[in-house]
């Protein structure tokens, strides 16, 4: 890589040097933040017994995956609210606040008493930690593609906007790291009685750290340029910007609504689905989720480097033709999977028809709109789309196994993997006719 300026690219810092040293630093905010959203589900298995009243485990696992949803409703507040607020003040100014808000819903589960303790406030108290971090994430994820993809140079931008799911699956990954050494290093009735909170403290921990790192982070050049050439946009002119651009809007919420189905289905969703379904042990199905996720992992930049390459467009339209005809197959034969080398070669397979969506989906959404609005173009219409998909996909899992029609759930998600085709399809190719070089 040349470290000669590339000052005539919009957006890109002054060298090669600097723009990496600014890619990381996102990144790595971004990765504490998805570690914290993350040690959620996967130690849901484990404290679900504390916060809800004593049911059969697919009923806990259920109020758990209701909550797991409720953070979800914050989305689309966070994705408008920290959306302007980076279009106004800046990516880095958004970034930063965004992890103080993780820090503070996590903590707040860390201290919660049980509800053997307290009641009914005990699940009252794990909604408003969630809602407290579904407001974050809300504003993370537009606020970092946003960074990350102007950051980037236009020559590469597919592979550096990528390590956004790089650091947020691997967020993933440490959360199940975490969950694997208190699994090895305590008892299980230890660990589902106070030792599942140790992560949350982790996670807030770090988010500090986070807080520390983004405040000394450079602001994008299409940024400064963009806030220079104009005043400040009040709340009225913000919606008339984003309302200029209703086929933007609704090809994010259109291209997401798939992919956000899929990527959680195969990945926050898959472990309890290997016990739940497919009769795997706790540590055995975290085992399985793990490496399939640093599988998954290490296959976003070599995906957004092909779209680079080839384009956005043909990348997504091969996620959603797998997508749309293997889920079922897929999923059917996992629930029959009954070694680990099985489940494992599934989940592989299927994670890398979503790397498909997941690589990609950050920079496509950000060369839909122009600098002035970009960050509440991408984040807004993104979190309502993965609220209404994203969020639910667990519970309606969940919901239809409790019901004894689990194998509906595979054709709801085929359903939304095809409505998202007909978008591929007919959307505009941006790495060509992109707002990121105007």
């Amino acid at each position: 890589m040349s470290a000669s300026p590339v000052a005539t690219e919009v957006g890109a810092p002054k060298s090669a040097s600097s723009r990496l040293r600014s890619i990381v630093g996102g990144s790595v905010g971004n990765l504490v933040e998805w570690y914290d959203w993350y040690v959620y589900s996967a130690f849901s298995l484990y404290f679900a017994k504390s916060f809800f009243p004593p049911a059969n485990q697919t009923v806990q696992l259920l109020n758990a995956a209701a909550v797991f949803a409720v953070g979800f409703l914050m989305r689309p507040a966070g994705g408008w609210l920290m959306g302007r607020y980076a279009d106004r003040h800046g990516r880095r100014a958004a970034l930063t606040l965004s992890v103080l808000l993780m820090c503070g819903g996590s903590l707040l589960i860390a201290v919660t008493p049980s509800y053997a303790k307290i009641g009914m406030i005990a699940p009252a108290m794990l909604v408003l930690a969630r809602l407290l971090q579904g407001l974050s994430v809300g504003g993370e994820y537009g606020a970092s593609a946003t960074y990350l993809s102007e950051m980037a140079g236009k020559t590469h931008r597919g592979f550096w906007s990528s390590f956004q799911y790089v650091t947020l699956i691997m967020g993933q990954l440490l959360a199940l790291a975490m969950l694997l050494l208190l699994q090895r290093t305590m008892a299980p009735a230890e660990l589902e009685s106070w030792g599942w909170r140790i992560p949350f403290i982790v996670g807030a921990a770090l988010a500090v750290v986070a807080v520390a790192m983004r405040r000394g982070l450079e602001e994008t050049s299409a940024f400064e340029k963009d806030r220079a050439s104009r005043p400040p946009q009040s709340a009225a002119a913000t919606a008339r910007g984003l309302m200029a651009h209703p086929r933007a809007v609704l090809t994010v919420v259109g291209l997401t609504a798939g992919g956000t189905v899929a990527f959680y289905t195969f990945t926050t969703y898959a472990q309890k689905f290997l016990v739940n379904t497919a009769g795997f042990s706790k540590s055995d199905a975290t085992y399985i989720n793990a490496i399939s996720l640093l599988v998954y992992m290490m296959l976003q930049p070599a995906i957004g480097a092909l779209s680079d390459r080839i384009g956005r467009r043909p990348v997504l339209t091969a996620f959603g033709v797998l997508g749309t005809l293997g889920t079922i197959p897929l999923l059917t034969a996992l629930e029959g999977a009954r070694t680990i080398p099985q489940a494992l070669t599934l989940l592989i397979l299927a994670l890398i028809a979503v790397s498909g969506y997941t690589a990609i989906n950050a920079v496509v959404k950000a060369e839909l709109f122009p600098t002035s609005i970009r960050a509440l173009g991408v984040g807004f219409p993104y979190a309502v789309a993965v609220s209404v998909f994203g969020g639910t996909a667990e519970y309606f899992a969940l919901w239809f196994k409790n019901m004894g029609h689990e194998r509906w759930f595979y054709w709801y998600v085929t359903g939304c993997i095809l409505a998202s085709l007909l978008v591929y399809a007919t959307m505009p190719e941006t790495r060509d006719n992109t707002h990121m070089d105007e």
